[in-house]
């Protein structure tokens, strides 16, 4: 077998002969050396590829190879939501064989939605409107079936609960109020003419983070830049929750892009605490909920963003399996890692509104299709549950960086229900699993907006080069321009969309090895557990490479630790007043796709407290 350059030497010798019979230039032919030239760098082309041969002649013969082809066409343009040919799967040993254990297992039926009830309404309806604001899902969802009240008063008890207090939470982005209106008169009119209920849902005013698309409202992703911006199509998740017969009545706060709890208009409160930012980027979901603006939201994660704004505002939340959920609709941050879920009061409600949103959409090429089964009467003693115990600092200059492990209360009150715990340690951890990945991401989905940005400024894409300081400006760019809300902090374009640039793919894609050898790993620690409790922050940076779910669960109710504006994981910051009490919340950790189990352990627990009934005092 010859080799490349034996090749080419070759075809070289054979050039030679037949170069005669070309260069007759007084016939119109061409030059011997311009003939032997191109022809060779065509081969050479071929054989190396076009940007070696190019290089190689540049460095040989001062200048640059001639173009031995037309210029490549403009490549197809992309915006945030095309998704790549590789989508991340959290089962490790690939989509077939989930299926495959899943039939085995569940049988043919495995791919059937479970049908959810609630227990029918007994006794008087609440007299005081803040009453029924604050009753869950499942109890509104009894008085609607019993026509006890009707969609629009609901509707409009929220409305103008959001209408009055927004101005001091700053939840809410648009509030569609005569839109609500009408679909909750819909509502009414179908539940009236004895033919049409469409379920626990129906009838229930909600609101969605504004990172969804919703028809002939706008989608502002926190920015001043798309303030007035309208994607005149609806996310699928509103599509879904519409036909289960849920309201939408407003677009709730995101933290810009997705970032904290900052958007154009200031920074969104926690209702119990008004000192604090709500924490983000689902900020707007869980505000609104925790004050009773609405009876539930839908929040997103990439990695802490639903579990941190529900801890900060004393709520219930499920974060679900990687993949269950579609994101046809909404902003992307990253495909790898990108979760849709509810936020809720009780964890019944999470149950009830994620049984509606699960599935299979083929516009989100991610989603799958497995069990949800809801068990309200679930017995502790048959599941498999760890919990850490925790471990002290190691570090004599950091005496407490030390992990605290699973809340003593939570833990004690299972054990009471019959929780038989199996004792865990520190989770998998594999060196080398960055940032890197996830920045990439972020680039490649704001690409176009990156872009448009850059030729504002005058910024030259290509001769971007990561500043030495995290974070900082990079060289070229204006100084961040002062924001109208002095407490925002710097999530500007530049470092957040840029630094996935300059990336190399062979590091990109030794991460995505890392990862995969991580969540191998998880696989091998949960093969053993249902699902475990440790420090409730412990784990959501792991999970947001693994994809594993987790269920927030108020267990006690004390005042919290200061922690100030809330950037989307909580960063500390001295509170501007001392803090009054409110839910203190846990997470429960389950193995993949047991959702199910880990609601139905949260809610044994939570029908056996009373945190979840407690609610701000808001002026």
């Amino acid at each position: 077998m010859h080799t490349p350059e034996e090749e080419l030497e070759d075809y070289e010798r054979t050039l030679a002969h037949h170069a005669a019979d070309v260069e007759d230039a007084s016939n119109g032919g061409i030059d011997r050396r311009e003939f032997m030239f191109v022809s060779l760098m065509a081969a050479a082309a071929t054989t190396f590829g076009s940007h070696t041969v190019r290089a190689q002649a540049a460095a040989a013969g001062g200048g640059a190879a001639p173009s031995l082809q037309q210029a490549a066409p403009t490549p197809f343009p992309l915006g945030n939501g095309e998704a790549p040919a590789e989508q991340f799967m959290p089962y490790p040993g690939g989509t077939g064989a989930l299926m495959q254990k899943l039939v085995k297992e569940h049988g043919a039926g495995v791919f059937d939605r479970t049908p959810m009830t609630v227990e029918n309404w007994s006794g008087t309806v609440p007299a005081s409107e803040e009453d029924i604001a604050f009753l869950p899902v499942h109890r509104l969802a009894a008085l609607i079936k019993a026509r006890k009240i009707t969609s629009v008063r609901l509707t409009t008890i929220y409305l103008e609960r959001l209408k009055r207090l927004n101005p001091t939470l700053l939840c809410a982005v648009t509030i569609m109020e005569k839109d609500a209106l009408a679909e909750a008169a819909r509502m009414d009119a179908e539940l009236a003419s004895g033919r049409t209920y469409r379920g626990p849902l129906h009838g229930i005013p909600y609101g969605v983070k504004d990172l969804f698309t919703t028809k002939g409202v706008p989608t502002t992703w926190g920015t001043h830049d798309f303030e007035n911006r309208i994607i005149d199509e609806d996310a699928e998740i509103v599509v879904r929750l519409r036909n289960a017969g849920a309201v939408l009545i407003a677009k709730l706060s995101t933290g810009l892009f997705a970032q904290n709890d900052q958007w154009f208009r200031g920074r969104t409160n926690n209702p119990w605490n008004l000192s604090q930012g709500a924490s983000g980027s689902s900020a707007g979901p869980s505000s609104a909920t925790a004050a009773g603006c609405v009876a539930f939201g839908i929040g997103t994660e990439t990695q802490g963003s639903i579990v941190s704004p529900s801890i900060r505002c004393g709520l219930s939340a499920l974060r679900p399996t990687f993949g269950r959920v579609s994101r046809h609709g909404g902003m992307v941050l990253a495909w790898s890692q990108d979760r849709v879920g509810p936020i809720v009061r009780t964890i019944e409600d999470a149950a009830l509104v994620f049984n509606v949103l699960h599935g299979v959409d083929p516009k989100d090429n991610s989603t799958v299709t497995t069990p949800f089964h809801f068990d309200r009467n679930i017995k502790l003693a048959s599941l498999r549950i760890g919990v850490d115990p925790g471990r002290p600092s190691t570090d004599p200059a950091r005496p407490n960086a030390g992990d605290p492990g699973a809340p003593a209360e939570l833990v004690a009150k299972l054990r009471d229900l019959g929780m038989k715990p199996v004792t865990i340690g520190a989770r998998p951890t594999v060196p080398g699993v960055g940032q890197g990945s996830l920045n990439v991401e972020y680039a490649a989905a704001f690409d176009e907006y990156v872009q448009r940005k850059a030729k504002e400024i005058g910024l030259d894409l290509n001769t971007v080069i990561a500043p030495a300081v995290n974070n900082a400006p990079y060289p070229g760019t204006l100084p961040v321009p002062p924001v109208p809300n002095p407490g925002m902090s710097p999530a500007d374009w530049n470092p957040r969309f840029v630094q996935g640039r300059t990336v190399k793919a062979f590091e990109y894609m030794q991460n995505q090895r890392r990862r995969y050898v991580l969540v191998s790993l998880w696989g091998e620690f949960m093969k053993d557990l249902d699902l475990f409790i440790g420090s409730p922050n412990a784990d959501v940076g792991p999970n947001a490479q693994t994809g594993h779910p987790c269920a927030v669960v108020p267990y006690k109710f004390d005042v919290p630790a200061s922690f100030g504006g809330g950037r989307g994981g909580g960063a500390a910051a001295a509170p501007a007043a001392p803090l009054n009490p409110q839910p203190i919340c846990a997470v429960i950790t389950g193995a993949l796709y047991n959702d199910d189990k880990i609601l139905s352990v949260a809610h044994q627990f939570q029908t056996h407290t009373d945190i979840h009934t407690k609610h701000p005092k808001l002026a």
